[in-house]
């Protein structure tokens, strides 16, 4: 079972638009997702922007792979390492870390998602 960066289960991220490597609306993972796709995100305009300038268009639809294109406040399982080239440069979107899995913090660090979370968290 996966779990979250908090070592709970790993609750849903969004069933619309279905999102997750497996599509199951979960940030579930194994060793076949060499995309790491484990963060859970709240797309903004600016991200999008950002992330199309890089070379990984996710606001145009590709119907051909089921996908409508992402639009402000979508949520979406996300690269781990897309979202830290997102952060270095000052674009990384919100995160719900409930839904983000445990296996990005093998490329992220747990303060920096907590920076970004999409709610505040008792201290």
């Amino acid at each position: 079972m996966n779990k979250n960066v908090f070592g709970e289960p790993l609750i849903t991220c969004s069933t619309k638009p279905l999102t997750g490597y497996f599509r199951n609306g979960c940030c579930d993972t194994d060793n076949t997702d060499t995309g790491m796709h484990t963060v859970c995100i709240i797309v903004d305009q600016d991200f999008l922007s950002f992330s199309k300038a890089v070379g990984n268009d996710l606001s145009t639809p590709m119907p051909q792979y089921r996908f409508n294109g992402l639009k402000d406040g979508d949520k979406w399982c996300l690269c781990a390492l897309r979202w830290k080239e997102a952060l270095i440069n000052k674009m990384a979107p919100k995160v719900i870390l409930e839904a983000t899995n445990e296996e990005t913090l093998k490329i992220v660090n747990i303060e920096d998602l907590i920076m970004h979370s999409h709610k505040e968290l008792k201290q």
